[in-house]
């Protein structure tokens, strides 16, 4: 789908290089942006919090890529607080950086500050999360999030043996779900990811959700928080189980699904006479990974961040030298002004039987999984 921009002040640098102003123009790469970008440029990475490996390992990644490609970078984290990140943003905008690269802690909280970087002619690369609501986010980088989803449900189908949804002889099995923070786009993709695997065996009677909480705003976690999600799942055991059992828990991060087990565990699983639940995952953290060698969870959706941080390097090069990146998805990702062209990764399901994988990529020393 073609993309039109309007080109706007190049304000950065207008005491030397005066105003530059057209518009109707169709964007092509660099075309709007600032007339001095290009290598040697600083780049403003704006990642969400330091509470997660993931986005320290993210941020250290796409620092050292830009760098390696010739960029200065201001790599700033703002500590899932929206108003922090805006802060560190409007500083980036005023200190002139050549690009943003934004993973939003709100992504719907973003416009007004967006809307500064175009009139600065800066352009901006959406990056795992897709920032909501504005026109001025000009590429998105991330993995097929849907896939996440579905790589989750469909291990849990396959743990439990369901076969096809159809078949109604077999064994019924009771599932609790999860979904990400609220305010993150990508919690949406993850759960209709999920839905499409498991409907089904809703509607056939295999799966059975006994808390009824079966619609993605009653399963958020704010911020994804693991204290938020154990909390939850002590409810949802105290309430709805009694005597039964939890036989597997839909979780799409890491950090929840260790508060899950943590909220299990209170409740006498993880006992040869009460196993712990299937419990899936997402991100490949460390300490979910040693949790899986343990047979404590389950599951995880490794997602290469390197190859995402390698991708969105390779993007934002492209649109500071005046050339057009590299995208495999035009229709996908509507933020509810514009559809955003994107790069999309392959997600991979981990469990105990390939955690190997992990150490050959080079995401982890055999050392630091033992």
């Amino acid at each position: 789908m073609p993309i039109r921009t309007r080109l706007t002040a190049a304000v950065a640098t207008a005491v030397l290089l005066g105003s530059l102003t057209a518009c109707g123009q169709e964007a092509k790469g660099g075309s709007r942006y600032k007339p001095d970008a290009g290598k040697g440029a600083t780049i403003g990475l704006a990642m969400p919090t330091k509470s997660s490996e993931r986005w320290i390992a993210d941020g250290k990644n796409m620092a050292k890529q830009f760098q390696k490609a010739g960029y200065k970078t201001d790599l700033q984290y703002g500590d899932d607080k929206v108003e922090n990140q805006i802060a560190q943003l409007e500083n980036m905008i005023t200190k002139g950086r050549s690009l943003l690269v934004v993973a939003a802690i709100d992504g719907s909280a973003l416009t007004d500050v967006l809307g500064r970087a175009h009139d600065a002619g800066i352009p901006v690369i959406s990056y795992d999360r897709l920032i909501l609501g504005t026109e001025n986010v000009d590429y998105y980088a991330s993995f097929d999030n849907e896939r996440v989803g579905r790589l989750e449900a469909q291990y849990i189908v396959e743990k439990l043996k369901l076969g096809k949804p159809d078949d109604t002889s077999g064994d019924t099995y009771n599932i609790e779900l999860f979904a990400g923070s609220p305010d993150d786009n990508n919690t949406k993709y993850f759960w209709s990811g999920a839905m499409k695997v498991l409907q089904p065996y809703f509607k056939s009677g295999r799966l059975t959700v006994r808390s009824k909480q079966t619609k993605m705003n009653q399963a958020t976690t704010l911020r994804w928080d693991g204290g938020t999600a154990q909390k939850r799942m002590d409810d949802l055991i105290s309430k709805n189980y009694g005597t039964r059992t939890v036989d597997a828990v839909l979780s799409p991060y890491d950090g929840i699904s260790l508060g899950i087990i943590s909220a299990l565990k209170s409740a006498g699983y993880g006992s040869k006479s009460r196993p712990l639940p299937v419990i899936t995952g997402q991100d490949a953290e460390l300490a979910s990974v040693k949790s899986i060698i343990r047979g404590e969870q389950t599951q995880t959706v490794f997602k290469d961040t390197r190859k995402l941080a390698a991708q969105t390097v390779a993007m934002g090069d492209a649109v500071l030298n005046d050339k057009k990146p590299k995208v495999n998805d035009t229709t996908g990702y509507d933020n509810g002004k514009k559809i955003v062209p994107s790069y999309l990764l392959d997600p991979v399901s981990i469990d105990k039987k390939n955690t190997q994988l992990l150490v050959d990529e080079g995401h982890f020393t055999a050392g630091q999984l033992k």
